[in-house]
C-alpha cells in the first residue's frame, strides 16, 4: 500500500460516523484513538526493544515487578518474595487469580520461562543469567531463583520499563530470542485484536475483562492497572499535518509526538491539552556499528566529536523552546544524581567539519562505504538523520544513505552481518531517559560485544568500571565511577550523544487519569 493510500484509508476510517458518535452516546463503548510515533511493525518486546513495541507490549503483557512514579520497584504479578541464604535465594510467589487472555492461569513455570528468555536478550538480564544457578518451580504459584552470589537489584531488573521482561505463556517464552513471537496471548489489562490489525494503518486493543488489578492506586507501572477504556485504536498517521488536522477535528484523541511547528496551533485549541507527561524524557544518539569497518576503529568514532553540536539536533526536533531540551548531555540523564559534564568539552562550539576530516585521515579512514539506515516514517529520527548525514558528507565520508520504513529499519538493525549481507554502519536512535540514570541500566553505554545492544560495542574498560560500580555502596564512589565511565566513553564512543529532551504530547481535554511517563492506557477515562 502506497503512503498516500495509507493516509486516505486512515482519514476515511477516522471520519467514520459510527466511530465518532460512539464517544458522545450514552451507554456507548468507551473508545480512545491514539496516533503513535510510528507504525507498530514488531510485536515482541524481547525480540525488538523499539519504544513503539514497548508501548504496545505494556498494554498486552504484565510484569512481575513494576516501577512506581518514584522509580522504585513494586510487586506487580508478584504477591511477595522472601530473600534467604544471604541473598542467594529468592522465593517468589505469584498473586492468586491472575490469568492470561485465554483464561489459563499464570503459573510459576510461565514466569521462569519468561525470565529465561528475557535474560538471554537483555544486557542486564545476561548479568543475572551468568550468576543464576537455577530457577525451579516450587508450586503452581511459587518459584525459586538460586544465585551464586547476591544480586540485590533483581526486583529492579525485572521492573525495568524498557527492554523489559514480559510475562508470557511458557509455550511462547520457549521461543528463541531470534524468533519473534507474533501470537499475542498476553497477561496485561488490554488484549490484542489480531483480526483488526492493518499494517501501516491500524492496531486495535480491547479491555481484558479477566484482568485482576492490584488493590493499590496506579502509580506509573505499579499498583492497580485498571482498564477504564473498552477499546483503544492506534492509527498510524506519518504526516504531521494530517495528524494535527485529525486532532483538531476530533477524529483522533491523543497524538504521542506532535511536531514542534504544530504545538502552538494545538495549544490554541481549548478542546486540547498539550503537556509533557514523561518527565524523565529521552536521550538521542548517533549509534555506530562497532562490528563493521570503519566504526570498528575507536579513533574513527572519536573523529566525529568536533562535528556534533547538540543544539542543532534538539532545535530540529523540538524547536527553540529550551525548556524542552538540553545540549549538555553526556551518557547519563541530565539532572540525575550521576549526571556529569566530564568530556562534554569535546563537542563545544560550532561543528568543525574540516577538523573532523583531518581527524578521519589521521585515524586511517580510507573511504570505506558507510551505510546509514533511516526510518523516514519516524519524524524525529528522520530529522536527526538528515543532520547527521550532512555532517558525514561534509567530513568526506563515503555515505550510502538508505531510507526505509520503520518496520524494515527496526528489523535490519538486528543484522550483525557485513554491509553486502544487509548489514548497516550507522543509525539515529533515542532511548528513554529513565534507563540512563545509572550504569546498572544504561544498556547503550555497555560494552559486552555481540551480547549487547544494536551496535555491539566491545569496551572492556567500560565494563570493568561498571563492575566496580555495581559493587560500590558509597554514593561518592558511585559518582566517581560514573564520571570515570563517561570519561572513558568519550574515548571509546559507544555512540555519539546528540542531546536530551522532553516531548510534549497532545490529547483531548475530556481525557482524565493519564499517568506520567511514556504512553500508558490503564487508568485513563473519557469524559
Amino acid at each position: 500500500m502506497k503512503r498516500r493510500d495509507v493516509l486516505a484509508f486512515s482519514a476515511a476510517a477516522l471520519a467514520a460516523p459510527s466511530v465518532v458518535r460512539a464517544q458522545g452516546t450514552p451507554g456507548a463503548r468507551s473508545v480512545l484513538r491514539f496516533v503513535p510515533q510510528t507504525d507498530l511493525a514488531l510485536l515482541d518486546p524481547v525480540f525488538n526493544t523499539a519504544l513503539v513495541t514497548r508501548n504496545h507490549a505494556m498494554m498486552v503483557y504484565d510484569q512481575l515487578y513494576g516501577l512506581d512514579e518514584s522509580y522504585e520497584p513494586r510487586p506487580q504479578l508478584v504477591a511477595g518474595h522472601v530473600i534467604e541464604d544471604d541473598g542467594r535465594r529468592w522465593r517468589i510467589s505469584l498473586r492468586e487469580g491472575i490469568t492470561f487472555h485465554d483464561g489459563t492461569p499464570i503459573r510459576a513455570a510461565d514466569a521462569i520461562a519468561s525470565i529465561a528468555r528475557w535474560s538471554q536478550a537483555d544486557v542486564l538480564g545476561q548479568n543475572i543469567r551468568a550468576i543464576t544457578d537455577e530457577m525451579t518451580v516450587v508450586s503452581d504459584r511459587v518459584f525459586d531463583i538460586r544465585l551464586r552470589k547476591p544480586f540485590p537489584l533483581l526486583a529492579a531488573a525485572l521492573a525495568k520499563p524498557s527492554s523489559f521482561c514480559p510475562v508470557m505463556q511458557e509455550r511462547f517464552a520457549r521461543s528463541p530470542t531470534s524468533t519473534q513471537v507474533t501470537e499475542i496471548v498476553g497477561s496485561g489489562p488490554f488484549r490484542w485484536v489480531a483480526n483488526e490489525r492493518l499494517a501501516g494503518v491500524r492496531a486495535v486493543y480491547e479491555r481484558f475483562a479477566g484482568y485482576v488489578p492490584r488493590d493499590e492506586p496506579a502509580s506509573f507501572l505499579a499498583g492497580g492497572k485498571r482498564a477504564m477504556l473498552d477499546r483503544v485504536e492506534w492509527h498510524t498517521l506519518p504526516d504531521a499535518s494530517t495528524a494535527a488536522s485529525a486532532m483538531q477535528q476530533g477524529e483522533v484523541d491523543w497524538w504521542e509526538q506532535p511536531t514542534p511547528d504544530l504545538l502552538p496551533l494545538l495549544r490554541r485549541n481549548r478542546n486540547l491539552r498539550v503537556e509533557v507527561k514523561d518527565r524523565s524524557g529521552s536521550m538521542s544518539m548517533i549509534r555506530l556499528n562497532h562490528l563493521q569497518p570503519p566504526f570498528d576503529n575507536p579513533a574513527i568514532r572519536r573523529a566525529f566529536l568536533p562535528g556534533i553540536r547538540q543544539a542543532d539536533y534538539m532545535t530540529a526536533i523540538l524547536g527553540e523552546d529550551r525548556s524542552l531540551w538540553t545540549d549538555r548531555c553526556g551518557f547519563f540523564l541530565p539532572g540525575c544524581p550521576l549526571a556529569t559534564e566530564v568530556g562534554l568539552e569535546t563537542m563545544d562550539g560550532a561543528p568543525d567539519h574540516a577538523r573532523v576530516k583531518r581527524n578521519l585521515e589521521a585515524a586511517g579512514y580510507r573511504g570505506e562505504r558507510v551505510v546509514f539506515v533511516v526510518p523516514t516514517d519516524n519524524a524525529r529520527l528522520n530529522t536527526m538523520s538528515e543532520i547527521a548525514a550532512d555532517m558525514f558528507r561534509r567530513s568526506g565520508v563515503n555515505l550510502d544513505y538508505q531510507p526505509g520504513d520503520w518496520g524494515t529499519i527496526a528489523a535490519r538493525v538486528n543484522n550483525r552481518g557485513p554491509l553486502d549481507q544487509g548489514g548497516w554502519s550507522v543509525w539515529c536512535n533515542t532511548i528513554p531517559g529513565i534507563i540512563a540514570t545509572s550504569p546498572a541500566t544504561q544498556s547503550y553505554l555497555r560494552g559486552p560485544g555481540r551480547a549487547g545492544t544494536y551496535g555491539w560495542p566491545d569496551l572492556p574498560q567500560i565494563e570493568a568500571l561498571r563492575d566496580r560500580f555495581m559493587k560500590a555502596q558509597d554514593p561518592a564512589e558511585q559518582k566517581r565511577l560514573a564520571e570515570a565511565m563517561q570519561r572513558q566513553a568519550f574515548e571509546d564512543i559507544p555512540y555519539l550523544p546528540t542531546g536530551g529532551f522532553t516531548q510534549p504530547t497532545a490529547f483531548r481535554a475530556d481525557i482524565t487519569g493519564m499517568l506520567n511517563g511514556f504512553p500508558l492506557f490503564h487508568n485513563i477515562r473519557r469524559g
